[in-house]
């Protein structure tokens, strides 16, 4: 540990009751210091189903002083610091202003409204999703000069695209291990270009982008199905197949050496809590019956680690406004910036 890093911690006990200082997890570090730097995006647009996923990012601050702080593997990675920048009162203001366009939007088309007569809102909203994008990058792109470990923490599944197109900018190639419920791979949804629903396309739009590789979906259309057979850029481990190979009597352990073999040497992580099985966090926007447990989503950060391949950075998004999701939420955003941390060194 540096001189710094010291002089950050002195005084501080991790063993007694973290402080609601409005820090995360109440750790004493700065942007400065840390070496993990959060981005809370409360953003919900676009969203389809059920909202609140604009609050994930106050509900897991607040939970997070719950967390503890030492791990079975990660043991006190969280020295080399982790600091959540504060919330932006405009973004969340922006994102309810359009939030409402877009629900019009939304409610006419399912009473057979024409989306053509929406023209002038579909252009505000996707005008105001670039400069949310340009936004994220603003803050990210200096902080990834600085050599930092960078995660967004949301909000829809929009939101990662700010943060992919900070790292295609600083890193010439790396993969995207994509954690959903939901493939994401539409051109569009309801009308809109940056819909929740269409991440992953805007990855694959990304040349950097060398590979994705998504782990749990089980819920996604034909045109997506179609683009996951004949992209060569694409592997899916759908939740059907990740279920019947355990029926069947394989390992999480040996899938899990399945999904790592197909990451390359440097690793994003997208990880929108609907992979997870809805009973953790229930409130998230579009739950789907199926997923992943919490330990088999530890046990799959944990492979990527032993398999000496790099975090280079990752989003959270997607949870809910919730007590119970905000915990979950705050527990799995710890175990990847700790992972991250360790793969860094």
């Amino acid at each position: 540990m540096s001189c710094e890093q010291n002089r950050v911690l002195e005084g501080f006990d991790p063993n007694d009751i973290a402080l609601h200082n409005g820090t995360i997890y109440g750790l004493p570090f700065t942007a400065e210091d840390a070496k993990v730097i959060l981005i809370p995006v409360p953003w919900e647009v676009t969203v389809s189903s059920g909202a609140g996923t604009a609050q994930g990012p106050v509900k897991i601050l607040e939970a997070s002083t719950q967390v503890d702080l030492y791990g079975v593997d990660t043991g006190e990675a969280w020295r080399a610091g982790i600091h959540m920048l504060h919330l932006s009162e405009a973004v969340s203001a922006e994102s309810k202003r359009l939030r409402a366009k877009a629900i019009a939007i939304i409610d006419a088309l399912a009473q057979g409204g024409n989306r053509d007569s929406f023209s002038a809102d579909y252009a505000e909203i996707e005008k105001g999703c670039e400069e949310l994008f340009a936004w994220i990058r603003s803050i990210a792109l200096p902080l990834l000069q600085q050599e930092k470990i960078v995660g967004v923490v949301g909000g829809d599944h929009s939101v990662s695209l700010g943060l992919l197109q900070a790292y295609a900018t600083v890193y010439q190639t790396f993969g995207v291990l994509h954690v959903d419920a939901h493939a994401d791979l539409r051109q569009q949804y309801e009308g809109f270009t940056y819909s929740h629903a269409s991440i992953m396309h805007h990855a694959l739009a990304l040349q950097q982008v060398s590979s994705i590789v998504q782990v749990g979906i089980r819920d996604f259309c034909s045109a997506e199905a179609e683009l996951l057979h004949n992209n060569n850029r694409l592997t899916a481990f759908p939740w059907q197949s990740i279920a019947e190979a355990r029926f069947q009597g394989v390992s999480w352990d040996a899938l899990c050496g399945d999904i790592v073999q197909k990451l390359p040497e440097q690793v994003y992580i997208s990880f929108d809590v609907d992979g997870l099985d809805p009973s953790l966090c229930p409130l998230t926007g579009t739950p789907v019956p199926g997923g992943l447990a919490y330990a088999e989503a530890v046990y799959l950060l944990k492979k990527i680690c032993l398999s000496g391949k790099k975090i280079i950075g990752f989003d959270l998004v997607e949870t809910g406004d919730g007590l119970w999701d905000g915990s979950v939420g705050a527990r799995l955003l710890y175990e990847l910036c700790c992972r991250a941390i360790l793969t860094m060194k």
